[in-house]
């Protein structure tokens, strides 16, 4: 039975990521070869795993040259590596935002937009050279909205979900459209695809206040985002560019 994205390669960075396992399932499942690109090594469906750090732009265009001369230029490119600090239990930092430590700062900014832009520059360059492709940033609503401390409030020791993770965010949503201006002459589509929340370990106070927020009254599932993530890498969306597809159940209407 063919699928969407039969005979095509899709590259995904951060692959031992919460969502990464999402993403290579769901591509597989589509019918792409799918090759991942990470820090670390890791057992999952993959064609080829290249150990790089995306903000090392040196190892990254290797690990890059590897997999293009193995496999091909990648028609599907998901930049999913990222760093945050979720809200689970367990030791926090960083309470209040005069504490936010300034290196921590530059290291959220560092991965997942630096490194993002890198990602772009190697593999996003080398398929508006093909003059193909859909390009995929996986941001969060929290690019558009600001964390309500409210959600937080209750946690022990004191959380501050991170300015460094929205701020970071946002500017991949304008790197997206940037890219997409840019590459769109050369057949490149750029597009972001940012999730609301996602169930993985909170405690029920939270959840509850979450819900509560939430016009279809639930965190996401990983299996509510891979329908999006298929869209965009699929032609079902080729007339869609520089737009950012939000995935959050209504939080954000």
């Amino acid at each position: 039975m063919s699928g969407p994205l039969d005979g095509r390669l899709a590259l995904v960075t951060g692959v031992h990521g919460n969502l990464g396992p999402v993403w290579v399932e769901a591509l597989s499942g589509a019918g792409a070869t799918v090759v991942g690109i990470d820090a670390a090594a890791g057992a999952e469906r993959l064609a080829a795993l290249e150990i790089a750090d995306i903000t090392d732009r040196s190892a990254l265009a290797a690990a890059c040259e590897r997999i293009f001369a193995a496999h091909g230029v990648p028609h599907v490119l998901v930049n999913n590596a990222g760093v945050d600090q979720p809200p689970v239990t367990g030791a926090r930092s960083g309470a209040s935002v005069e504490d936010v430590d300034l290196d921590g700062f530059r290291r959220v900014l560092e991965v997942n937009l630096a490194g993002t832009f890198a990602v772009c520059q190697v593999a996003g360059g080398a398929m508006a050279a093909q003059g193909r492709g859909s390009i995929i940033n996986i941001g969060s609503m929290y690019a558009s909205l600001t964390p309500d401390p409210a959600l937080y409030d209750h946690m022990r020791p004191p959380f501050l979900k991170p300015p460094a993770y929205g701020a970071s965010k946002a500017g991949l949503v304008h790197l997206t459209r940037y890219l997409a201006k840019l590459w769109g002459p050369q057949g490149v589509r750029v597009n972001a695809l940012s999730p609301g929340g996602v169930l993985g370990g909170q405690d029920e106070e939270f959840l509850a206040k979450f819900t509560a927020r939430t016009p279809l009254r639930r965190l996401a599932e990983a299996s509510d985002l891979t329908g999006p993530l298929l869209f965009l890498a699929s032609d079902a969306s080729r007339y869609m560019t520089g737009q950012d597809l939000r995935i959050d159940g209504g939080f954000s209407a």
